[in-house]
């Protein structure tokens, strides 16, 4: 959550930082600022709103100066207006900084300090961290650096920070513990922001802090990294990015959302490249390999992620335990983390966020490695911090996810989990020969088949969305592996259209949500002909005879449910295994094309953000 972006150098500091936030924005929209120094005056604007908003407030201030940093907010603590806003100025006005995370224990040290003589004009526990700084370094006659780091040692929480001083115009300040902090580097000059995509265009080259990391930022010497905890000198590494500009442009599409759903052909491809070898019946993945046995005598594995990768798990879990005949349980990261779960040594954890910098399942990955576990990562973030903290892992390809509503996110983690399971069941020999082929081969030419679902369903789903989009409540249905589809279904129309949605397996309709359905009620039913196809008719008849509507997915050809259905979408045969890959790409334009009629901020949804770094 939150965006922050710094720089220090020889440009204009002020286009940069815009720009920057902009890129940014996804990570949080309800207030933004910026601050300047010019070498003499230390300038801030800030307003509730979008960075286009702050743009506009900030012609109030003067916009030269080669040392700036701005921020774009997801509110924890105050509700979003100006005063909250960041950057927050220390007492003294000659401290400021921009802060993504939450301080814990503000309360009693914002206490202590009124206490002090400090006066607080905002309700943020950032204020509080600012202040809390300003002390240590008045009291102890500190420099900055220092202050920074005895002040951290106070905190309990989360946090990545830049803190300048314009008593020491030559520097910025920057720490990290548990949220993602990026530094470009530059010829004399240096790019702080909360992850690459600010200053692509500038520099290739780029050092992620790790946990309990501080670097000073100066300009004209070396980057000095530092232990909060103990001072220790830790040396850069000096990583090369991954991604280019155009990546993180819309390419044309009227919203990252629609050119993240159009590019799933491409990244499912990209995904498995390289690893899928299916005329010769191989897949090679370098950290299944190099860990083949633990998996192999694996008692079990634990799946852990959040939101839209939760989905992803439990379609995971369907494929493995159908595939690999390991027992698989799927769990909330944030349920996960609290509950004192049982993991023993015999323990595979995969862990799996598009961002990789997922809170709670970070915490999750900790607990199971102090329980002695062993963790694989799945996630989309080059150097992220899952990629950093589990044993081994799998990036998928899916490049930058812009939009906050995860969609190509989905269907890439869902590509590498079935190579996984592919793998293994390869291994333990219970697939058959021809089956193992058969699924390489069906799982190589889906991204073809996603290609003609895009151009089959589009249209379709436009003309559907146009029927629905005043609905108030939807309800979502599938059996087997696309019981998961109809849950991912029902969140991205939540997320995006406002339209409160449930997604349940479809002979559970019958255990409650059979009450809620009535003429007015539109009823989504995956029902592709592979699977449980006989029974999703019967639950499409229980509903029929209630006067629901019934939109219906299904296999191009399909007679039977056309003949039940209201409205149908046809999408390419596959197997029972990779639908999920079809299935969902309908209900993706479904609710893309509702929220636009109903002129909702697509890539931006209300009270969201697209990386979760707070618990």
């Amino acid at each position: 959550m939150c965006g922050i972006v710094g720089y220090i150098g020889f440009r204009e500091a002020y286009p940069i930082v815009i720009k920057g936030l902009k890129r940014l924005e996804y990570r949080g929209y309800d207030s933004a600022g910026v601050m300047l120094f010019d070498g003499n005056d230390l300038k801030v604007s800030k307003t509730k709103g979008k960075v286009s908003d702050l743009e506009e407030k900030s012609k109030e201030i003067s916009q030269s100066g080669t040392i700036g940093m701005g921020h774009t907010r997801w509110a924890t603590h105050g509700v979003p207006n100006d005063i909250n806003s960041h950057p927050h100025l220390s007492n003294s006005e000659n401290l400021a900084i921009i802060h993504n995370g939450i301080i814990e224990n503000y309360e009693p040290l914002k206490k202590e300090l009124i206490k002090r003589g400090y006066v607080f004009k905002s309700d943020t526990d950032t204020e509080v961290l600012v202040n809390l700084i300003e002390e240590v370094k008045k009291k102890e006659n500190l420099k900055l650096g220092k202050a920074v780091q005895v002040a951290l040692n106070q905190v309990i929480g989360a946090y990545a920070i830049c803190v300048f001083d314009k008593q020491k115009p030559d520097e910025i300040v920057v720490a990290r513990l548990g949220s993602p902090l990026a530094i470009g580097v530059g010829k004399d000059e240096f790019f702080i922001a909360s992850d690459a995509s600010p200053f692509i265009e500038y520099t290739s080259n780029a050092i992620y802090l790790e946990d309990e990391e501080m670097a000073i930022v100066r300009l004209h010497k070396p980057l000095k990294i530092r232990k909060i905890k103990d001072d220790t000198i830790v040396d850069p590494y000096i990583q090369e990015l991954q991604m280019n500009l155009e990546q993180i442009e819309k390419g044309g599409y009227d919203h990252f959302m629609l050119k993240e759903i159009y590019e799933q052909p491409n990244v499912i491809k990209d995904t498995y490249r390289g690893r899928l070898l299916a005329n010769e019946g191989i897949i090679k993945m370098a950290g299944i390999e190099d860990n083949l046995e633990k998996f192999l005598n694996a008692d079990r594995i634990l799946i852990v992620a959040c939101g839209t990768s939760w989905h992803a798990g439990l379609v995971a879990e369907y494929i493995i335990e159908e595939f690999t005949r390991i027992p698989v349980e799927v769990e909330y990261a944030s349920e996960f983390r609290y509950r004192n779960p049982i993991i023993n040594k015999n323990d595979i954890v995969i862990a799996i966020s598009q961002s990789g910098e997922t809170a709670d399942t970070l915490a999750a990955i900790k607990l199971a490695k102090e329980n002695g576990a062993f963790v694989f990562g799945v996630c989309n973030v080059v150097g992220s911090s899952i990629s950093r903290e589990t044993h081994a892992g799998a990036y998928t390809h899916a490049g930058p996810e812009i939009g906050v509503a995860s969609t190509k996110a989905f269907t890439t983690q869902i590509t590498v989990l079935t190579m996984i399971a592919l793998r293994l069941a390869k291994a333990k020999g219970t697939l058959s020969n021809s089956d193992f082929h058969r699924h390489l081969q069906e799982l190589e030419i889906i991204p073809e088949k996603v290609q003609e679902a895009l151009e089959m369903t589009n249209e379709v789903a436009k003309t559907i969305a146009a029927k629905f989009k005043d609905s108030q409540n939807c309800l979502y249905l599938g059996r087997g592996y696309n019981f998961p589809v109809a849950l991912e279904g029902a969140l991205k129309l939540k997320e995006i259209s406002y339209i409160h949605a449930e997604g349940y397996p479809a002979a559970e309709m019958k255990h409650g949500p059979i009450a809620l359905i009535d003429e007015q009620m539109p009823v989504v039913v995956i029902a592709p002909k592979q699977g449980h196809y006989d029974k999703v008719v019967s639950n499409i008849q229980e509903i029929k005879s209630r006067s629901g509507k019934i939109i219906a997915i299904v296999t191009k050809g399909d007679t039977q449910v056309r003949d039940l259905a209201d409205y149908v979408i046809e999408i390419p045969d596959t197997s029972d295994a990779l639908s999920p890959l079809l299935t969902t790409i309908p209900l993706q334009l479904l609710s893309y094309h509702i929220a636009v009629m109903r002129d909702c901020n697509v890539d931006q949804p209300r009270n969201l953000a697209k990386s979760v770094t707070v618990e």
